[in-house]
């Protein structure tokens, strides 16, 4: 038995399968191929659109796979949430579909787009953003460099965005935040009801949060003479609860601690003021809790 599950093509692609490597799936792709081969005889790989994700599961084509929560909302997909997955392209964080509109144009908030266009990839989300607001506007479909067609080809956009660098480089200014969305892992309802693939899909999930836990962080142990422990510690952050064990003759002790990698770089100096000795920092595929 297998497990068809979607990895997204596009923008999330590498980003997905450098994450299935932290949880320990070695996935290699093609050029040539929608295919992409997996080290894991249970599962088996395509490649779809993240736009299209949803909705091949919700039809049962995929078991499951990997698509943004905007993009589940778009399509109106019946889908199983088996997980949250807090990554994105650029960034760990949530990306936004944010209304924008040239720097230079007098719109201020939603209201002001009464009667005006709107381009998007997002429609039906951004149809049904305007009319929670009760904003009647008509909603284009963009096909893509949303970003470049205001003033001309459109008033204003709804665009998704980590950064807001692009929206900057184009001249334009956040009106709202129509959306956040994150990545999910998702299942077709009969996939999660059935108990081999649940299982498998929970398998995965678990995996693939302990790889998202453990992005940024890094180990570092050390050796500290017992008369210099307390300083030692003193400069690890003190939420961290750092594993102290004594080790053969008594006197020494070795601590081992996840810490983030940013912090690290501060750290060791202070920590061998302190007498640390035998400093090893490592990295961390997963931090399963």
């Amino acid at each position: 038995m297998k497990l068809k599950l979607g990895i997204p093509k596009g923008s999330l692609e590498n980003a997905t399968i450098d994450l299935f490597r932290k949880a320990g799936f070695q996935i290699t792709t093609s050029s040539r191929s929608y295919f992409p081969g997996i080290d894991d005889p249970e599962i088996e790989c395509m490649l779809i659109r993240a736009q299209e994700m949803a909705r091949y599961v919700e039809d049962g084509v995929l078991d499951a796979g990997l698509t943004g929560y905007d993009w589940v909302l778009e399509n109106e997909a019946d889908v199983v949430t088996v997980a949250d997955l807090i990554y994105a392209k650029q960034s760990f964080g949530k990306v936004r579909w944010v209304l924008a509109a040239p720097e230079s144009s007098p719109f201020q908030s939603v209201a002001d787009l009464q009667g005006k266009i709107i381009a998007t990839e997002l429609v039906r989300a951004t149809k049904r953003y305007l009319a929670s607001h009760g904003v009647a506007a008509k909603v284009e479909f963009s096909w893509g460099a949303t970003e470049v067609k205001p003033p001309v080809l459109a008033d204003a956009i709804v665009e998704v965005t980590e950064t807001g660098s692009s929206l900057r480089a184009n001249k334009l200014r956040i009106l709202d935040v129509v959306l956040e969305s994150n990545t999910q892992l998702v299942a077709n309802k009969d996939s999660w009801n059935h108990e081999w693939k649940r299982r498998k899909l929970e398998d995965i999930s678990m995996l693939l949060q302990g790889a998202i836990a453990a992005l940024g962080k890094v180990g570092l142990m050390l050796n500290v003479h017992k008369e210099n422990l307390k300083a030692v510690l003193n400069v690890l952050p003190a939420l961290k609860n750092p594993t102290v064990s004594p080790l053969s003759d008594g006197e020494w002790f070795a601590v081992n601690t996840v810490l983030d990698e940013i912090a690290v770089r501060n750290m060791i100096p202070r920590l061998k003021e302190a007498g640390a000795q035998g400093i090893v920092e490592y990295p961390l595929n997963k931090i399963v809790m």
